[in-house]
């Protein structure tokens, strides 16, 4: 039998009725961009999340880099510093933007930006810092609240995989005014295509996102400032509407398969597990092996799907070379890179599959 890393189908089997009445509704409206059905999901996410604002964006990196031209870091001397590890899209936003990226290195045992070394990284020239709440896992925001702060630099968060993650029991729109989200479909709250937002406390954000999205337009065709194309679609709203009253839900079965994760590997040789703590939601189950690519073989020989999240550094990419970071700059990072496996989940995966996939682990590193 085979246990994908990811299965969407669980999900849109559970929601059916759900999606299906509100594709109705969107196909007897016939407005397919900004329209009722983004309205409404607008609300429902904020509400959701704890904050007064929800920004619908074209994808997570478009939340981010209008995020970015709202707070006016647009030029090559502002710099955003943010975590090698991660998505390259993080950075993509970044320099789509306008602003230079620069990178401080993880914490080995969350593989979150880590706030002592962000400090040692920053200058005059930083304009913002950008944590990754990575694999679900918000990063200290206390910490980079304080750092951002004392640098007079905006923080921003990229929440792309921390759907419905709070820290301190606070949202996350309590510590910065930008929180960017990707509904990107295998996310904890995906679309069937991409989509992103900005979630904010400030209704001046609000009111710039809004305007950036559309062109700098008001609902009229006036563009009154160089704004862009980003607008999360109707038909992508109805399948989020339709997802959302499941999150919570979805999220406490990610936590359970996670907890059996930890205790049929906690002490499994070659395998090392990552320090998380109860504020996770659990995007990603990843843990730190060595021979990774000799143990996915093994995996995929059973019939299990793994994934590597992510196997490059960001400071390795061509993409980023102008970051100035170079091979062995970040060694914590690199390191990381090297042995990073996401093991499956995903909402019903069936508890039997993950013990599965444990113990076909625990038989590859067995003497």
């Amino acid at each position: 039998m085979t246990i994908p890393a990811v299965n969407l189908k669980p999900a849109l089997q559970a929601t059916e009725a759900a999606w299906r009445a509100r594709l109705d509704e969107l196909f007897h409206r016939m407005q397919f961009i900004l329209g009722e059905q983004l309205a409404s999901f607008e609300r429902e996410f904020a509400a959701a999340l704890g904050s007064r604002f929800a920004i619908g964006a074209g994808s997570g990196t478009s939340a981010i880099e209008l995020s970015l031209r709202h707070a006016g870091i647009v030029r090559s001397n502002q710099e955003v510093l943010t975590t090698p590890l991660t998505a390259p899209f993080t950075g993509i936003g970044i320099l789509g933007a306008g602003a230079s990226i620069r990178f401080a290195d993880i914490d080995p045992d969350t593989l979150l930006l880590d706030p002592a070394k962000a400090a040692a990284r920053i200058t005059k020239r930083t304009a913002a810092l950008l944590p990754v709440h990575l694999y679900g896992q918000p990063c200290p925001l206390d910490q980079f609240s304080r750092l951002a702060k004392d640098a007079g630099a905006e923080l921003l968060q990229d929440a792309c995989q921390a759907h419905g993650a709070r820290y301190r029991g606070r949202p996350l729109t309590a510590y910065s005014r930008y929180v960017a989200y990707s509904f990107y479909p295998t996310k904890n709250l995906g679309c069937l295509g991409d989509g992103g937002a900005v979630a904010t406390n400030s209704a001046t954000v609000d009111r710039g996102l809004r305007l950036l999205r559309d062109g700098g337009r008001r609902n009229d065709q006036l563009s009154r400032i160089a704004g862009a194309n980003s607008r999360l679609d109707e038909m992508q709203c109805c399948y989020l509407r339709a997802f959302l009253p499941k999150l919570e839900e979805w999220n406490a079965w990610r936590a359970r398969i996670a907890a059996l994760y930890d205790d049929l590997l906690r002490d499994c040789p070659g395998v090392r597990l990552l320090k998380r703590w109860p504020c996770s939601v659990h995007h990603l189950y990843v843990i730190r092996v060595k021979r990774r690519e000799r143990l996915r073989a093994h995996l995929a020989a059973q019939g299990i799907g793994t994934g590597a999240h992510y196997p490059v550094p960001l400071h390795l990419h061509p993409a980023f070379a102008g970051s100035g970071a170079r091979r062995g700059d970040l060694p914590e990072a690199e390191r990381a890179a090297r042995e990073v496996l996401s093991l499956p989940l995903w909402p019903y995966l069936p508890p039997r599959d993950a013990i599965r996939v444990a113990e076909t682990i625990r038989s590859f590193f067995a003497p």
